[in-house]
């Protein structure tokens, strides 16, 4: 057989094969389209995002509000169909006027604790001045800003940290320093009057941030947004942050060893402490952390405790960019816990963070605190002490 026929021969197969193929597939379009309504485009019979009825809690439904504001699909929806259910009523309020809304709204307003009557009243009210300042704090880019919650007549904790774990350095060009959180603390509250030694205070070691609010503890949230605000715009190029309570025992060598050895791409988003997860508000009255049905319903996104955690200087930029699609909640570490559920993320675990403490055996052992980076609670003398003997270039661990 010639070379031409067998050509032609061999086209001729490539020919039927290819003709086969394109009937199967036809065919097979054919039956998927008969299945599917003879190739009729499925239109839903019923809308596939729907507003849901608003939540009974307060809370869970002024929220609700804030995400239909800032999710124009829901927006458009609620315009559209009338179904805001008093949205528009958000923007014309006096923010930091008493929200006389809620004596109405609130079921059972009247019978509520007197913290959580002024809470609610003053929800919306995040519009405080700073009394005073430092604004060259971070005027050399910080490795590290130790942030630390305080309250005004805490000045013995304070001149304890300043002594010990949150000593301002600056070590092979990583810069560490520190400032204390403050609101304010009224003679009606019965406080006494010590101004004139926090002014001195302040002026001798220039580490005081105050604003012009209540400070109470159902306030913490409102300072952490204060304090984050402050931080976008005064000490934006931090690469880290800690922040905690003044009561707390931090291993700072610890944690710098820490933060450099992260990856790039882990340090971004950094976020770790000691995470709670699937938690709920306690409904106990005598509880510190009791939260009325009528405020809140559901569970709590994972948060780490409020002892303390450690974040990066990116990633606070980014809470504070969310914050004000999160309503202010009275348990500042569930709060936080919200607004990084608002970015997408989950805040990481870390065994160095023990604010429940550690085994009583083991509290004067000071090679249990090496390996730690925080653990609560600690008293002044033991921060100090703790310090000193970590600080012995002799330790063997």
């Amino acid at each position: 057989m010639s070379v031409g026929r067998r050509r032609i021969k061999l086209l001729g197969i490539l020919m039927m094969v290819n003709v086969f193929i394109y009937l199967i597939v036809e065919v097979s379009k054919s039956s998927s389209q008969e299945k599917n309504g003879k190739e009729e485009v499925i239109i839903p019979k019923e809308k596939f995002w729907k507003i849901s009825d608003p939540p009974k809690a307060y809370w869970n439904r002024e929220q609700e509000k804030l995400n239909r504001k800032y999710n124009p699909i829901l927006n458009m929806l609620a315009n559209q169909t009338g179904e805001a259910y008093g949205f528009s009523n958000i923007s014309h309020l006096n923010y930091c006027e008493p929200d006389l809304r809620v004596t109405s709204v609130v079921s059972g307003f009247d019978s509520l604790p007197d913290r959580f009557k002024d809470f609610l009243l003053y929800l919306r009210c995040r519009n405080y001045s700073l009394l005073i300042d430092q604004p060259d704090k971070c005027a050399k880019k910080p490795f590290l800003l130790l942030a630390i919650k305080s309250l005004t007549s805490h000045f013995d904790r304070r001149q304890a940290i300043r002594e010990s774990w949150g000593k301002e350095t600056n070590v092979g060009n990583q810069t560490v320093v520190r400032v204390f959180l403050l609101g304010q603390t009224p003679a009606e509250d019965n406080h006494p009057d010590l101004s004139d030694m926090l002014k001195f205070e302040s002026q001798k070691h220039q580490d005081i941030l105050m604003w012009n609010y209540r400070d109470t503890f159902f306030n913490l949230s409102l300072k952490e947004v204060l304090f984050l605000r402050w931080v976008s715009t005064s000490c934006p190029n931090a690469e880290f942050m800690f922040k905690g309570d003044d009561d707390v025992f931090v291993n700072t060598h610890h944690i710098l060893n820490y933060l450099n050895s992260l990856s790039k791409n882990k340090a971004k988003d950094l976020f770790i402490g000691d995470v709670i997860h699937n938690a709920g508000p306690h409904r106990d009255k005598k509880l510190k952390y009791y939260i009325p049905e009528v405020v809140y319903t559901g569970v709590y996104p994972p948060y780490a405790g409020g002892g303390g955690f450690l974040y990066s200087g990116h990633l606070a930029l980014r809470l504070y960019n969310v914050t004000d699609q999160v309503l202010l909640y009275p348990i500042d570490d569930v709060y936080t816990g919200m607004c990084l559920q608002k970015l997408g993320l989950v805040p990481e675990k870390h065994k160095g963070f023990r604010t429940f403490d550690i085994e009583e055996k083991n509290r004067n052992n000071i090679c249990s605190y090496v390996g730690l980076m925080l653990v609560h609670s600690r008293k002044p003398q033991e921060m100090i002490d703790i310090w000193s003997r970590l600080q012995n270039a002799h330790l063997s661990c």
